[in-house]
């Protein structure tokens, strides 16, 4: 599986500045701070391949180090956001693996949900069109969802003869749309329209095909202008707390958020406020 070369500067102090550029199947593009990652393959509905699903997970991995990057959209070209793994390139490959071969691309795939949960700038999917089995993970696997009425989401694994449990399905989507709602999907691979993503609140928010990216991009512009740190925290916790208990949370979010009262940025908006201005955040 090919890794990406190129993609990033070495900064001084371990720092990153990411730069654009095209690979054979994903796009990437930094502009006001704002990087948006494109699936790019609109005469297949932007199907995953072996290369791109190490492409994508070495982005999210390089991101997490990107001082330059402080939000990720996410969206597929053309019509469509991602029908999931290519027939062709991956499904068919997989039926002539051996078990560990198989394990393999199993963890790699679940690799890229973790480097999508573990950077700290919070990710927006735009989804549009077809959404179905790993192209839906990636959309489950995002902090903010925003699609569309004509969507069509599906985690189709059990319609060809795997279990729902793929990629962290069944611990990620109960959480966001409830355990009954999202047995249904996973026990049936049903397709979930955009109307009921978004009443089930899959869907953060419903918009016209024409601006669905652009209204993903604009929400994440406006993240960018936040405390870039805290964010960072906000979202960490959110994840880590899925494993405490309500003591525990308490305890972590008391150290996280005395960390962040040691932060600039939290000076900046007391003497901001006090000063009856806007607060400039520049993340530290």
């Amino acid at each position: 599986m090919k890794y990406l070369t190129g993609r990033s500067a070495q900064l001084p102090g371990n720092h990153r500045c990411m730069a654009t550029y095209q690979t054979r199947h994903v796009g990437f593009q930094v502009h006001d701070q704002v990087a948006t990652i494109t699936l790019n393959r609109p005469e297949r509905k932007n199907p995953l391949t072996f290369e791109s699903y190490a492409e994508l997970r070495q982005l999210f991995l390089d991101c997490a180090y990107a001082d330059d990057v402080k939000a990720i959209v996410l969206v597929g070209a053309g019509e469509n956001f991602c029908s999931g793994g290519d027939v062709f390139d991956i499904i068919g490959p997989l039926t002539e693996m051996d078990m560990p071969g198989l394990l393999r691309f199993t963890r790699m795939t679940g690799d890229l949900v973790r480097a999508m949960r573990s950077c700290p700038q919070p990710v927006i999917a735009a989804v549009d069109g077809v959404c179905a089995g790993a192209g839906a993970i990636l959309a489950l696997s995002s902090d903010i969802r925003f699609g569309t009425a004509r969507s069509k989401t599906a985690f189709l694994f059990t319609r060809v003869g795997l279990a729902g449990c793929d990629m962290g399905a069944c611990a990620l989507l109960p959480r966001v749309i409830g355990q009954g709602r999202a047995a249904d999907l996973l026990y049936t691979g049903r397709s979930m329209s955009g109307d009921e993503a978004h009443s089930w609140g899959f869907f953060n928010r419903l918009c016209e095909p024409a601006d669905v990216l652009l209204q993903a991009q604009n929400y994440a512009l406006q993240l960018r202008h936040g405390p870039a740190f805290a964010q960072g925290m906000t979202k960490k916790m959110l994840q880590q707390e899925w494993n405490m208990s309500i003591e525990q949370a308490l305890e972590s979010e008391a150290q996280a958020q005395a960390i962040c009262m040691a932060s600039n940025d939290f000076h900046r908006a007391f003497h901001a406020f006090a000063a009856k201005q806007k607060p400039q955040f520049e993340g530290d």
